[in-house]
């Protein structure tokens, strides 16, 4: 016998809730072969069998949350795989028995309850089973056949693309056939059937381990830390004048478009050098400061905010730092990003200007005690040698520790990137 655990989860992620059995008991299972797909707070994972054999039990069903270390399966090695693909005993969730009822947010697909007297369904297939989990839940958002689908991604795994490409067929209605008209004596239009007096629907969701962890993170980051934010604008003329010229060659050249997060990172990096307390962390009555610089990069994902981590901003070009971005977002959407291109990271920048946020408030990511906002691009007056002209303009804020970080130095660390981004060309100076 082989037992099936909940694995390592990674930095500071000590619990999983069970969202998916790939598998059934009494089913085969090969060597590699994934058994679960577990959710955490960061990311989703997948579980697999350590050795080959029959799922001779499972410990726990759908929704459940489990810990490090805690027993999911038991693997019999010397078994068989049982003709309907389940067997009798066991305490997870049986082919043969009702189906405990899943929430959306903690399961991959819906569970239909069936009687010992009828048929056992099959085993999905592999591209069904091998869905990102984004994909799982448009597929099930747009009534779409996983096992239809030919996956794009390694080892035929099912994107959210891939998915996104199926809907588009399938959603098109047929042409309706033009009315015909009929004589007959004119009628008054039906009045609209209105809602049942006093209907006032609720409906409740069970939150996905990332919303709950996001919510916790976020009341503890403003009850354990003096958090305060200060603001500036940026003249962004001069960077969008510089990408606007350098566009065409940077794309041909390096294969990417030319942002402007990659200017941020690199001003980042160099208000840091020159104000190292925004880029450490307090344990216990010690200051830490990191010598090295890991810019984590905030993405908004369905279910909630993730912030994988550029190892090493400052030994990285503008290219790689866009493709290590793109890369990221990519990733995200598509459910493929690993607990460790989330460990870590000394500072983060936030951008809530592709949302089409003009100003905001960021909350600290701790132990980080730095945390830098972007926003919306937008043209106003403003004052330049006297006069009034139009400017692309983007306010930036930037929240802190006040615990460790002085305000003056705050402010003077966003004046800093405030002069980095309006003369880019001092950028190259310190790269």
């Amino acid at each position: 016998m082989t037992n099936i655990v909940v694995p390592q989860l990674g930095e500071s992620v000590v619990e999983a809730r069970v969202a998916r059995w790939l598998k059934k008991e009494g089913d085969r299972v090969e060597v590699g072969e994934p058994v679960v797909e577990l959710e955490t707070e960061k990311i989703d994972l997948e579980v697999n069998a350590e050795r080959g054999g029959v799922i001779a039990s499972i410990k726990h069903k759908e929704g459940d949350d489990v810990k490090i270390g805690e027993l999911l399966a038991v693997v019999d090695e010397s078994a068989t795989a049982t003709a309907a693909g389940a067997t009798p005993s066991g305490n997870g969730a049986k082919a043969a028995q009702p189906a405990q009822a899943v929430s959306p947010a903690a399961s991959g697909s819906p569970v239909q309850p069936t009687s010992p007297a009828q048929p056992v369904s099959p085993a999905p297939s592999a591209s069904a089973s091998r869905a990102t989990p984004t994909a799982r839940r448009i597929a099930e958002d747009h009534d779409v056949n996983l096992a239809s689908i030919q996956g794009s991604g390694a080892s035929g795994r099912v994107m959210k693309q891939d998915v996104e490409k199926a809907i588009v067929p399938a959603e098109k209605p047929a042409p309706a056939p033009a009315p015909v008209a009929q004589p007959g004596p004119a009628r008054k239009p039906a009045a609209a059937k209105a809602a049942h007096p006093g209907e006032r629907r609720e409906e409740r969701q069970r939150m996905s381990k990332r919303r709950a962890t996001i919510a916790r993170r976020l009341v503890e980051a403003q009850h354990n830390a003096a958090m305060l934010t200060t603001f500036n604008e940026i003249d962004m003329s001069a960077m969008m004048a510089l990408r606007e010229r350098r566009k065409e060659a940077f794309k041909k050249q390096h294969d990417v478009g030319l942002g402007i997060a990659s200017f941020f990172v690199k001003a980042s990096v160099a208000a840091l050098r020159a104000f190292p307390l925004l880029n450490a962390e307090i344990e216990g009555d010690e200051i830490v400061l990191k010598r090295y610089y890991d810019i984590g990069m905030a993405v908004g994902v369905e279910g909630g905010l993730v912030v994988p981590v550029l190892r090493d901003a400052d030994r990285m070009s503008f290219a790689e730092i866009e493709h290590g971005i793109r890369d990221f977002a990519a990733r995200a959407a598509d459910g493929t990003l690993t607990l460790e291109d989330l460990a870590g990271g000394t500072f983060t920048i936030t951008n809530g200007g592709v949302f089409g946020s003009l100003m905001s408030t960021p909350i600290l990511n701790p132990p980080q005690v730095g945390i830098l906002g972007l926003h919306k691009i937008q043209d106003r007056a403003a004052v330049v040698n006297g006069q009034v002209t139009i400017r692309p303009m983007m306010y930036v804020a930037l929240s802190y520790d006040h615990r460790i970080v002085d305000g003056r130095e705050a402010v003077q660390f966003l004046v800093k990137i405030k002069e980095f981004v309006e003369d880019p060309g001092n950028l190259l100076l310190e790269s």
